[in-house]
């Protein structure tokens, strides 16, 4: 478990899980940019995605920098942004490399399971903590665009907005995506199960983990921006494997497996009716994993017959997944207005 030098632990006791059982102690690391307002009710909630951090913004290293600050699209000067890394994750969160209570050793494959609710009910415990009332949106990249979606769907009336962005209102990919992390790693000569604890070089884990991640950041199109940056394809390949090498060194292999299984749980398409806040849908027109040409026209109509006041906003862009982030000034604007129309306060 990595707790990053910016961010902050918010701790619980006893938080009840919706499959049953507990968490006897939870911790939900989380940053925060901008000031909340007297009326507490300028509070905008960010989501990261699958392997990310709460270190959103702040500085240049923050993964939406470009989007978050003063002036910017998610303007700190008027809004009060919370990102907070989600339970099952490694970045200072409750999850499987956490020590539990009971054993005095990490959970590791007995991590109980967990849901998307369960992500944002801790999310509404610490936004309790931190005096939040009403709200000015719920924005969401990726897997953190499942925990937009379900905040639509369970808390209707808690917020004024929401941006799920480069996502999907239900799990894409079913079982067989949990057996394909797992079949990786029981390649490891020390996986044990999962029981890798202390051993992370020598059981081969963090080796797989920077194979896993080269692959992912292809996915995603991080090699098209890097090559892009750096002027060559052998730069950008460096420049993955310099990337996977450092994140496979903070991340755990049992939190990629919790938080797929939360993930092929997620349905926030059979609620959709429950969404009250307006709603901006983002899609890249190269993602392959949350394809525009597959999902926009569906998900659209579906919302709309839902009642939900959802509008769409395509990104043309050669980054495919990484698109909201690299081309960021392609849908700035329409982020701002979205939110200036509907999350700032009345």
């Amino acid at each position: 478990m990595t707790l990053l030098s910016s961010s902050t632990l918010f701790e619980a006791r006893n938080f009840e899980l919706e499959l049953g059982g507990a968490l006897a102690q939870l911790a939900l690391a989380y940053e925060t940019y901008g000031a909340l307002n007297a009326a507490a009710d300028n509070a905008i909630l960010l989501c990261h995605g699958y392997t990310s951090n709460p270190h959103a913004a702040g500085d240049g290293a923050g993964w939406w920098h470009n989007l978050i600050g003063p002036g910017r699209a998610i303007d700190t000067g008027r809004y009060f942004v919370i990102c907070s890394n989600m339970i099952g994750s490694a970045f200072g969160s409750t999850g499987p490399g956490s020590i539990n209570p009971a054993t005095d050793a990490p959970y590791g494959p007995g991590f109980p399971p967990i849901t998307t609710g369960d992500m944002v009910a801790a999310q509404v415990l610490l936004l309790a903590h931190l005096g939040v009332g009403q709200l000015a949106a719920v924005v969401g990249f990726s897997y953190g665009g499942y925990l937009t979606f379900q905040w639509g769907v369970s808390h209707p009336d808690r917020m004024r907005a929401l941006v799920p962005v480069a996502t999907w209102n239900r799990s894409r990919g079913g079982p067989e995506s949990i057996a394909e992390i797992e079949d990786r790693f029981a390649q490891c000569p020390g996986w044990n199960g999962g029981d890798y604890y202390g051993r992370e070089r020598e059981s081969g884990v963090r080796d797989m983990l920077a194979s896993l991640r080269v692959e992912t950041l292809r996915g995603y199109g991080v090699d098209r921006a890097l090559a892009d940056r750096l002027g060559s394809e052998a730069a950008a390949n460096e420049g993955l494997k310099k990337l996977a090498g450092l994140w496979a060194g903070q991340f755990d292999a049992n939190a990629l497996i919790v938080l797929r299984r939360a993930a092929v749980r997620f349905n926030a398409w059979d609620n959709a009716a429950n969404i009250k806040a307006p709603l901006l849908y983002v899609l890249c027109n190269t993602d392959k994993r949350f394809p525009a040409s597959e999902l926009a026209e569906p998900t659209m109509a579906h919302l709309q017959a839902s009642g939900v006041a959802a509008s769409y906003v395509e990104i043309d862009s050669p980054y495919g997944h990484l698109a909201p982030t690299e081309d960021w000034q392609k849908w700035a604007g329409e982020l701002e207005a979205f939110l200036d129309r509907h999350g700032a306060a009345s």
